[in-house]
């Protein structure tokens, strides 16, 4: 059995939601440059000047790379040998994120009551924790600060079995489709399929926390992806005012599901796909 003193969860926490905040992930700047190089609309490669721009001046000046610094999405992954000592893990998340909104001078987004009051938290909390209990005598925790100009435009579909995979790929394009320029394209998008209509939802999010350079180890669905991919980049919504690179990477997660169902959830993440690890 080893012990973790939570207190050390809400350091890490704070420090992870500061450098999220201000560095693009090497993947996605790497898939900026790489998009820009081939990107085949002149005001398509202008914005993406832009992009890649501002994502080197927050990284140099530790400033956020975008206004919307995201409500906290937490995954912890928890060692069954694990033994957390000194408070509760859900507070020590919380209070890391709180103190790293607040001295990295992150915008607060969250409100406590969602629909009459909504009154600003003032600190960004409460986070959208999610825990599972793995092996080992590690505390994983991934963090991804989700802002909603594309959170707004993920979508759900619950389909047939007998729509296969044809009705899934209709099923992404639409809500691409749909979304069109307001996510702040070049995307990334995580797809979501089987489970409940939940776990779907819930695996979407898991999968932009992979990296975008690793396909799903499952190689038709790793086809699937890069299928979605090509699908997507022909859209023509490209880098928010046209082009050829409407996304710059498909996840897909998994998971079994019930004989009746195929649910698909989509869940779009803007180019600034902010997101960090550690382990402890």
């Amino acid at each position: 059995m080893r012990e973790i003193d939570v207190k050390q969860v809400t350091e890490v926490v704070s420090k992870m939601c500061k450098e999220a905040a201000y560095y693009l992930p090497d993947d996605v700047y790497a898939a900026l440059v790489e998009g820009r190089r081939t990107e085949e609309s002149p005001v398509g490669r202008d914005v993406l000047d832009q992009i890649i721009k501002n994502a080197e001046i927050a990284k140099a000046e530790d400033r956020p790379i975008c206004q919307d610094t995201g409500m906290a999405i937490i995954f912890l992954e928890v060692g069954q040998d694990v033994h957390l000592v000194g408070g509760d893990l859900v507070e020590a998340v919380n209070a890391g994120v709180a103190d790293g909104y607040i001295s990295g001078y992150l915008r607060k987004s969250v409100v406590a009551e969602p629909l009459f009051d909504r009154k600003n938290t003032t600190n960004n909390t409460p986070a959208v924790i999610y825990t599972s209990i793995v092996p080992g005598d590690k505390l994983k925790i991934k963090l991804a600060p989700k802002g909603f100009g594309s959170e707004n435009k993920s979508g759900l579909k619950m389909l047939v079995p007998a729509d296969g995979v044809e009705g899934v790929k209709k099923a992404v394009l639409d809500i691409i489709k749909h979304a069109g320029p307001n996510p702040c394209p070049p995307m990334v998008v995580g797809v979501g399929i089987g489970g409940t209509m939940d776990r779907a939802a819930l695996l979407s999010k898991e999968a932009l926390v992979r990296s975008i350079n690793v396909r799903n180890a499952h190689p038709e669905y790793a086809k699937l992806e890069n299928e979605l991919l090509e699908m997507i980049n022909k859209t023509g919504i490209g880098p928010q005012l046209g082009g050829t690179t409407t996304a710059l990477a498909v996840n897909i997660e998994w998971y079994p599901t019930h004989i009746a169902g195929l649910p698909v959830c989509v869940t779009i993440c803007c180019h600034a796909m902010r997101h960090a690890e550690v382990v402890l």
